[in-house]
């Protein structure tokens, strides 16, 4: 961002008055761009009923569909934030830009469910290229006082723009269809390039150790998927014992008596556990890391990863588990999904401007804290309010301070994790802690989508089976509609009056479903509450801005 060529940390130059202004054009720029990442991580949600029918999805395939851009996304994120710190950061965001736009073009046209993951999978991949190339040009342009109202800007646009996907999307979809979800992403992914062109400045680490850690890389990223795998295709597939076969293309599965659930998760977590001693084991011989678990030691670093990570199972798959809810059960348009989760939008978008302002007077923690106490508080709220026969209005202010909540702790949260984390790692420290919120919101989608699944296919089996004058038959046919659907086939029950017992009863069993998601999603932002009670007092705008700190680069 300064009228310069490329910046390294470590050195300290004059701010010209064009410098002052063009950076502050820069983060709005990248800003943009972190906000088109944002709003495709929730924007298909309230697509998801429209993109179930239209390419004959089951319930699974559409968690697939979410899960993999956050998966991938994830798996990618440290080894290209590592990428960007010595090739250029700016340069993997202009990438990154590139990438992710066609990608969206090509989910836009895809006429079946494999080729829509598959270019959700590309979408995951540019999203990766870009988001730890702005959090390190933020990390390492800011300092002071400044650099937390540069990170309050930076987690509002995550805050508020997780929130108006699904308005932005309910009215796409209904308005036009859901494939221009995917193609709004062409004009703002032009504004965004031309703007980082113009006003962000190369910057890279130039005291950064060569090399590239194969290793470490091959480890997490097969971690990382078969413990997703398992998590979202065990109710499909089975946890132990195969309940149906498992294909890919020709490939059949051949193992008759164990699912391959069962051995996805065992080598993901083996990998995983691989992983942290390679990564051990490489530091302590001087090698490049892919993870320096070395950053754990900053109490800040460590209570907030794992806070960030945990909180953003609750979060992502509330927004997962909500639009299909109010679609299926009270029949209401994706328009109409997206305007009933407004008030989020608006919470977020109020909460996170302000979480500097009551940064600098409180100190950042108890934001973030605060935050997670309301995000807490509105999630226990609206899984009270879950039935069928729910009125959206009641669901406005819990929604609205689940935002503001959503707004205190995204705002000031990644300002935490990295506040002691110096300005020459981080590149790496950005990657890591975004990947711990991505890996938090995949696994959070697995898990409350899982609930919703397995809840919903034993409870529509209980209450139809409560109905006499079903037969058996009847029963299973519609239990695996139900299924197979995820509760949308109501839609289509309702258009027959004679279907009332049936549809109260699909309704009544989805509810409680819902009910159990949003439960579990509790459970895991009241423990990333505990956890923010852990952190440190930061208060990294009182730092002086100290050339040996690498203050005033870029």
């Amino acid at each position: 961002m300064r009228p310069v060529k490329a910046i390294t940390e470590g050195t300290v130059e004059p701010e010209p008055a064009t410098y002052q202004r063009t950076r502050w054009l820069g983060l709005a720029m990248m800003a943009l761009g972190v906000a088109m990442i944002i709003v495709d991580a929730t924007i298909v949600n309230v697509a998801i009923p429209s993109i179930i029918r239209d390419l004959n999805l089951s319930l699974i395939d559409a968690e697939w569909v979410t899960t993999i851009y956050s998966l991938v996304f994830a798996a990618f994120l440290i080894t290209l934030g590592r990428i960007g710190d010595a090739s250029g950061r700016k340069r993997l965001l202009l990438a990154g830009l590139v990438v992710f736009v066609i990608s969206s073009m090509l989910a836009g046209r895809a006429p079946n469910g494999g080729l829509l993951i598959g270019a959700r999978l590309l979408q995951g991949f540019g999203g990766a290229m870009m988001l730890p190339a702005t959090l390190s040009i933020v990390n390492a342009t800011f300092r002071g006082r400044e650099r937390a109202i540069a990170f309050g800007i930076w987690g509002s646009v995550i805050g508020g723009m997780a929130a108006v996907g699904p308005l932005l999307g309910g009215w796409l979809t209904t308005a036009h269809s859901w494939r221009w979800a995917f193609y709004i992403n062409l004009p703002i992914g032009i504004v965004a390039f031309a703007g980082v062109t113009a006003f962000v400045t190369e910057s890279r680490d130039e005291h950064g150790r060569p090399g590239f850690d194969l290793p470490g890389f091959l480890t997490s990223s097969i971690g990382l998927v078969g413990v997703v795998f398992a998590l979202i295709e065990g109710s499909r597939y089975g946890w132990v014992e195969p309940t149906r076969l498992f294909t890919i293309g020709s490939w059949e599965w051949p193992l008759a008596s164990l699912s391959p659930v069962a051995p996805a998760f065992a080598v993901g977590v083996t990998s995983l556990i691989a992983f942290y001693m390679i990564e051990r084991r490489r530091s302590h011989a001087g090698r490049v890391v892919l993870f320096d678990f070395g950053l754990f030691g900053l109490g800040s670093f460590r209570y907030g990863n794992l806070a960030a990570s945990i909180v953003s199972l609750g979060e992502l798959g509330m927004l997962f588990i909500l639009p299909l809810f109010l679609q299926a059960v009270l029949g209401y348009s994706a328009f109409r999904t997206g305007v009933v989760l407004l008030p989020l939008a608006i919470g977020a978008f109020m909460g996170g401007p302000t979480a500097a302002h009551f940064a600098n007077r409180y100190g950042p923690r108890r934001v973030v804290t605060a935050g997670m106490g309301l995000e807490a508080i509105a999630i226990a709220s609206i899984g009270v309010l879950l039935s069928p026969e729910l009125n959206a209005a009641p669901l406005l202010l819990p929604l609205f301070i689940y935002g503001v909540g959503v707004g205190l702790a995204s705002a000031q949260l990644t300002s935490v994790v990295l506040a002691e984390v110096p300005p020459r790692e981080s590149g790496q420290a950005s990657g890591m802690q975004t990947t711990f919120r991505q890996v938090g919101a995949a696994l959070g989608i697995a898990l409350l989508g899982t609930v919703l699944a397995t809840g919903l296919r034993s409870l529509a089996a209980d209450r139809l089976a409560e109905l006499p004058e079903l037969p058996p038959a009847a029963q299973a046919g519609i239990v695996q509609a139900v299924d197979a659907s995820g509760g949308q086939v109501l839609t289509s029950l309702r258009e027959d009056p004679q279907n009332a017992a049936v549809v109260e009863a699909v309704e009544g069993a989805f509810a409680d479903a819902a009910r159990r998601s949003a439960i579990t999603g509790l459970v895991f932002v009241i423990v990333g509450f505990g956890l923010s009670l852990l952190l440190p007092e930061t208060r990294d705008f009182d730092l002086a801005d100290d050339p040996a700190d690498g203050a005033k680069t870029a």
